[in-house]
């Protein structure tokens, strides 16, 4: 299975569609955001088009393809909008031997983590920055964010295929693999 990763939309129209577009070029059969969807949060500027109800119809005509967990700037009133599950700190994907934990990065991160075992990966946005750093005992990746990157990462998203991960921008060039 192809998974497509991506973090931080806050709301931007633009960059989801960017995003849902990259995801069709790629022909992936998930989509799994690891939340800010909706809400900008007081610490970001608006990003490009900034229209909350446009990404909530963007995102609602993919629920059966995405998987969600919450961000610190998602509330119970954007699972009112919302047709897929969005409330849940963190979720656990199999990967082959190893477990992938999928969370946003405010709760659970490299300074508090998961019950992680050796090999396995935690995978967080919230930062905005994308990287891949690999610990003694686990591998910490971020795809950065969709819409408003930070600290010179461009807008983009990660991709998951047979045990190997992409990162890529939203035009699809590759930025590197591991």
């Amino acid at each position: 299975m192809k998974w497509m990763i991506a973090s931080d939309i806050h709301g931007s129209a633009y960059y989801c569609r960017r995003m849902l577009e990259a995801y069709d070029r790629e022909n992936a059969q998930r989509l799994l955001l690891l939340g800010d969807i909706l809400y900008h949060g007081p610490r970001n500027d608006l990003p490009r088009e900034y229209d909350p109800k446009a990404v909530i119809a963007m995102l609602n005509g993919r629920r059966q393809d995405i998987l969600c967990v919450r961000g610190n700037c998602d509330a119970e009133v954007d699972q009112m909008v919302l047709q897929f599950p969005i409330l849940a700190d963190y979720c656990v994907i199999a990967d082959g031997t190893r477990l992938i934990y999928a969370t946003h990065g405010h709760l659970y991160n490299e300074q508090k983590l998961l019950p992680l075992h050796e090999g396995d990966i935690l995978l967080h946005g919230h930062t905005h920055v994308q990287g891949c750093v690999v610990h003694e005992h686990y591998i910490y990746m971020n795809p950065g964010s969709v819409s408003i990157p930070k600290e010179g990462s461009p807008h983009g998203y990660m991709l998951l295929e047979n045990g190997e991960f992409v990162w890529k921008d939203l035009d699809g060039a590759e930025i590197t693999r591991f």
